[in-house]
């Protein structure tokens, strides 16, 4: 939407004489006297009038319009555009997720989707609600790699997400590497695990010492539920259901996201992992900063052509087709 402004407005005062150009000319016309003067007017007024004849008072028309015009161009009519410029300074996160088998569990929605399923709608939502952050993802089960570097292509991480069909440790290492270089302001790390650290050559307390080191944060989250959980097996003749004990080690996360200034968080439902992401998302919420501004452009020049035109053709019809005797 655009915006209309007068550089000048004071020169828009001048309007109001027009309306006193008009009556003066009203008052003149009405009681003027033609200087031909003739005996009978009988054929006068019997003869019809012309065109021009009807429209002889089109002059005042074109001298007004003509003077409205150069007015409003004294005013310097200027016309400006609104310009939002949205600024934030991103954060760095990378989302790091246990794929391990155990996350086939199905104790989270009620057995209709593994825990693994869950995690990765979940985290795809909470990706959808970033804005201007890059974000990463580092994936690990007896080893860890990097599924998807840190980037602001959304589209390409949820792919990558879309793709993921446990040594923590070492998942956290990978993770501060891809952080470590990073000039944000804010760097992160959500882990999801549902186990305890089985495998890796890096122990999770060392880790978190180096994504302190580092001024990382690390919000770990414990997901799925303790004790034993009916797991399914898929088989030849089948899917069976085999008992297996699970547990995950708390101590631990808890006291990797307290020597990393993070939280920790548990999961047992769907609605619970959920509500854990949207806090976090809240905790690390990026500043945005909106700024509004108007460009303006000159339009005087199209009001300043036009009277000059409108009072030219005045000026030749005043002179040509509606010339009159003094």
């Amino acid at each position: 939407m655009q915006n209309i402004r007068f550089e000048n407005p004071e020169w828009l005062l001048l309007l109001l004489l027009l309306p006193v150009l008009l009556y003066s000319y009203v008052r003149a016309h009405r009681g003027r006297r033609s200087s031909v003067q003739f005996s009978d007017l009988g054929v006068l007024r019997r003869a019809t009038a012309s065109l021009w004849t009807k429209f002889r008072h089109g002059l005042l028309v074109l001298k007004l319009l003509g003077l409205s015009c150069l007015i409003v161009a004294m005013a310097r009519p200027q016309a400006g555009r609104e310009v939002r410029e949205i600024s934030g300074e991103g954060i760095d996160i990378m989302l790091t997720l246990d794929i391990s088998s155990s996350m086939e569990l199905n104790d989270l929605d009620e057995g209709q989707k593994s825990r693994l399923q869950v995690a990765k709608e979940v985290v795809a939502d909470f990706i959808a609600g970033r804005h201007s952050d890059r974000i990463g993802m580092v994936v690990f089960a007896g080893e860890s790699f990097t599924q998807c570097p840190l980037t602001l292509d959304y589209r390409v991480l949820l792919e990558f997400l879309e793709g993921v069909d446990i040594a923590i440790g070492m998942a956290l290492i990978n993770a501060c590497n891809r952080l470590r270089d990073s000039d944000a302001e804010s760097k992160v790390i959500i882990l999801l695990t549902d186990g305890v650290n089985n495998a890796g050559e890096v122990e999770p307390l060392t880790a978190a010492e180096v994504a302190a080191a580092v001024g990382i944060r690390v919000y770990t989250i414990g997901v799925g539920s303790d004790g034993e959980i009916r797991r399914p097996v898929r088989g030849v003749f089948g899917t069976r259901y085999q008992t297996v004990q699970v547990e995950i080690d708390e101590e631990t996360l808890q006291e990797v996201a307290a020597r990393t200034g993070g939280q920790y968080f548990r999961a047992t439902s769907e609605e619970k992992l959920e509500a854990i992401y949207r806090e976090i998302g809240e905790l690390e919420a990026t500043e945005i900063r909106s700024e509004i501004h108007l460009n303006y452009s000159e339009r005087f020049a199209y009001f300043l052509y036009m009277g000059l035109g409108l009072l030219l053709v005045e000026m030749l019809l005043a002179h040509t087709r509606f010339r009159s005797l003094p």
